[in-house]
């Protein structure tokens, strides 16, 4: 069996501070040994209609600034920024990539040519962003179907087929929440997924929004291909993911279960392991049997 690829979800958990970001890659890199850190990028006033854009923030105990435009203004990196993100990734030798969340952001991390580049789920309807990453960039495009119906995932399917580019597309199921309480996770929907889609496009994966990591591990027993959980290196600072997201120690356990998991996921190559056959030598008794 393919080991999954773990994803840490960094996004804005680094409060705006590119030092902060620095050390989170690195911490995912050599402590957790994960496979991926991923980043978001917003044009904020392309995304936020001007109402929006100067509304206060829902929840201000944990804005960073007067209004939710310049809140997500504080919280965003700029290209050159991204840049010397990627570049940190290359020397810490985890995989870079970023979700973006609207057109020009996705024109602006394109150019960087990532391995991948996410689609969120607020943002999987956006088609002419989806259409310029299917034509006009070259790498695996993932894409969360969170707050997504069973036919709007048909639609976004379709589409990447009329594009030409459902071969490289990876479909995160997903439950958008933060967290996500456990009767709402719906695992099945990653096997869902694969019925419905699993000849159609590259591979499926999870985006958990949940809290530990046992969840995580029964979704490598369901076939998902890639592993996203948010990363935070404090759970109580401020902001919105930190309560959602996984610690440096749990995220290192994680990254250690699924692999050793996935391990197990086999059968037995003989009629016992070798580990089976030094231990019959030394304990199994047969008795007498007498068949009629």
């Amino acid at each position: 069996m393919k080991t999954p690829r773990v994803i840490a979800e960094i996004g804005c958990n680094h409060k705006g501070d590119i030092e902060i970001a620095r050390e989170m890659i690195g911490i995912a890199a050599t402590f957790a040994k994960c496979d991926f850190v991923k980043f978001q990028k917003r044009s904020n006033r392309e995304l936020l209609t001007p109402e929006e854009y100067n509304a206060h923030h829902p929840n201000p105990q944990n804005s960073y600034g007067d209004s939710y435009g310049a809140h997500r203004e504080f919280l965003e990196f700029d290209v050159d920024q991204h840049r010397q993100l990627q570049q940190w990734c290359q020397e810490f030798g985890i995989g870079y990539s970023t979700s973006v969340w609207d057109l020009t952001s996705a024109k602006e991390i394109a150019r960087l040519n990532p391995e991948f580049i996410k689609i969120p789920s607020a943002c999987n309807l956006n088609f002419p962003m989806l259409a310029y990453l299917a034509t006009d960039y070259a790498g695996d495009i993932h894409i969360s179907v969170g707050m997504t119906t069973p036919a709007e995932q048909e639609q976004v399917v379709q589409w990447m087929e009329r594009h030409g580019a459902a071969g490289r597309v990876v479909l995160y199921a997903c439950t958008s929440g933060y967290p996500v309480p456990f009767d709402q996770v719906c695992l099945l929907e990653i096997q869902s997924l694969r019925d419905r889609f699993g000849s159609r496009v590259k591979e499926v994966g999870f985006s958990g929004h949940h809290l530990g990591i046992a969840i995580d591990i029964a979704t490598v027993v369901l076939g998902a291909s890639w592993i996203e959980r948010h990363f935070t290196l404090d759970r109580t600072w401020k902001g919105t993911d930190h309560a959602a997201s996984l610690e440096p120690d749990g995220l290192r356990r994680l990254v250690r279960d699924v692999r050793n998991v996935c391990k197990t996921l086999k059968f037995k190559e003989g009629d016992m392991t070798e580990i089976e056959l030094a231990q019959r030598d030394k304990l199994k008794r047969v008795q007498g049997v007498h068949f009629n």
